[in-house]
């Protein structure tokens, strides 16, 4: 793995690194099951997870060993792996070292060992770990360590090869909007909306994958109702997502803004998890894609403001 600077990312940074990954909160992945089932088995440990540090919380996108889906941030190991993004963190008991002696998650489990490999991106933003954890003290043997470090590769790898699909679909939604494609013509402005709902893989724990998916149809319906059709309007749904994107025509799309908004309040409301709303508008000199930037930049604010 390359080697990186810690200091290189500031936590505003290593934040909106995370939100450009689209992962925290997803619905469970088989091939992030494996690759705990395997750190696990490699390292003769009774659990293991793939962990993402968010803003207050650390989230985990894979476990095995290990109940719920989350910890406060405080009281993550793996927050204190992500700041050597370029080394393995291993604690051979948990209980002589005075960082964790204290921590409730880990007397809770009754966890002694630890070991984590940071996930870093290209970029060298560290965002998680894929980490082991075991009930006695103990130390990993060269050949488990290195194998740990691979596998923090190959989670990195999937994620950014998921990001690298969805930006290519979201360019071309951008791309086939009739709005873009009249302000490539004659230079117009338009707004972009995008909108997504948290924590998904907590409702599809809650209610089931088949009754989340019905949730999301009926809420896609819901946004398109707020489009003017006639001014060109358009909403997408990005595949497998809880997140819409809208393209609006500039004429009064601060009202259309406000009903999709409306929208989005009822929705937060009903399902009793946060429908964020992020919106810019176009100047008519700047690309579709830098608006929508902007727009994603909105959202990952409205993120913040919930922590």
């Amino acid at each position: 793995m390359t080697d990186h600077s810690a200091a290189a990312f500031t936590e505003t940074e290593r934040q909106q690194a995370l939100d450009a990954l689209h992962v925290v909160g997803s619905l469970p992945e088989p091939a992030y099951d494996d690759i705990v089932k395997v750190a696990a088995a490699v390292c003769g440990t009774p659990m293991a997870l793939v962990t993402l540090i968010d803003r207050d919380r650390q989230w985990f996108k894979a476990k095995v060993g290990v109940e719920g889906s989350e910890t406060d941030r405080d009281v993550a190991v793996c927050d204190h792996t992500i700041r050597q993004p370029d080394r393995l963190l291993e604690v051979g008991d948990l209980k002589q070292d005075s960082r964790f002696v204290d921590n409730p998650v880990l007397n809770e489990i009754g966890a002694r060992f630890y070991a984590g490999m940071p996930l870093v991106t290209r970029e060298g933003a560290a965002v998680g770990a894929v980490c082991v954890v075991d009930l006695s003290p103990r130390s990993l043997s060269q050949e488990q360590r290195d194998a740990l470090q691979a596998l923090a590769r190959l989670t990195m790898t999937l994620m950014e090869a998921r990001s690298r699909e969805r930006q290519q679909e979201v360019a071309t939604i951008l791309e086939q909007s009739p709005l873009v494609e009249a302000a490539h013509a004659t230079g117009t402005a338009c707004t972009v909306v995008i909108l997504e709902l948290q924590d998904m893989a907590a409702l599809a724990d809650q209610m089931g994958e088949r009754s989340l998916e019905r949730q999301l149809q009926q809420l896609d319906v819901a946004l398109e109702h707020c489009l003017d059709t006639q001014r060109g309007d358009s909403i997408n749904r990005v595949t497998g997502s809880g997140e819409f994107i809208a393209v609006l025509g500039s004429d009064q799309a601060n009202v259309t803004v406000a009903a999709l908004q409306a929208v989005a309040d009822e929705a937060s409301s009903r399902l009793a998890r946060p429908l964020l709303l992020g919106a810019a508008g176009g100047t008519g000199e700047e690309s579709t894609s830098a608006v929508f930037l902007r727009a994603d930049r909105e959202l990952s604010a409205r993120k913040d403001e919930l922590r």
